[in-house]
């Protein structure tokens, strides 16, 4: 979509035309889904998130101020909703006790730089709901620990704790499935 595209776009959904909102729902929805995904356990969590993110997104529309940058708010708007979701789940359940194995992080992440991305996306979506946020955030999202602790409203030591956690799980799965070097997959 080009910049004036948008533009327009944006300016009829303030408008409230259902074809501009519509399409502007249609083209985003491509976009987002992989994102709410990976903060979610399921197709039907994603399909939730992304429903209330867009919500969200129409309403607070009037106050983008530059289109330049409405690729980037959308996404920290999904992003906020994911783990607003995520939290309002975490009130009624309890975490899992996970055994962590001491494997080198340098080995752990060219083992995830060849999992399919389909195949990476079904392990986060495996992993306990603190973990799998904290995961997403830092790992995919580019957070840093202090700001994910801002968010989330834990400390940066959680933040960290969490992360070593959803890799210490991740690592078990591979594990399990007998994924235990990266060459395994064609690659040396």
């Amino acid at each position: 979509m080009n910049r004036a595209y948008e533009l327009d776009l944006v300016e009829r959904c303030l408008r409230f035309e259902p074809k501009a909102q519509r399409l502007f729902y249609d083209y985003y929805k491509g976009k987002l889904m992989g994102l709410c995904s990976r903060y979610s356990k399921n197709k039907d969590d994603a399909e939730d998130i992304f429903q209330e993110a867009f919500v969200k997104i129409f309403k607070q529309l009037h106050t983008l101020d530059k289109v330049e940058l409405l690729n980037a708010w959308i996404k920290r708007i999904v992003i906020n909703t994911a783990i607003n979701h995520q939290q309002a789940q975490l009130k009624y359940q309890t975490e899992e006790n996970i055994e962590a194995i001491d494997i080198e992080d340098e080995h752990s992440m060219r083992v995830l730089s060849h999992l399919t991305t389909e195949k990476l996306l079904e392990f986060i979506q495996k992993l306990p709901d603190g973990y799998r946020v904290v995961f997403n955030m830092h790992v995919i999202d580019g957070y840093s620990h202090t700001e994910i602790g801002e968010i989330l409203n834990i400390s940066e030591g959680t933040s960290k704790s969490q992360l070593a956690r959803a890799k210490n799980y991740l690592r078990n799965k591979f594990i399990q499935l007998g994924i235990t070097e990266y060459e395994t997959y064609g690659r040396k």
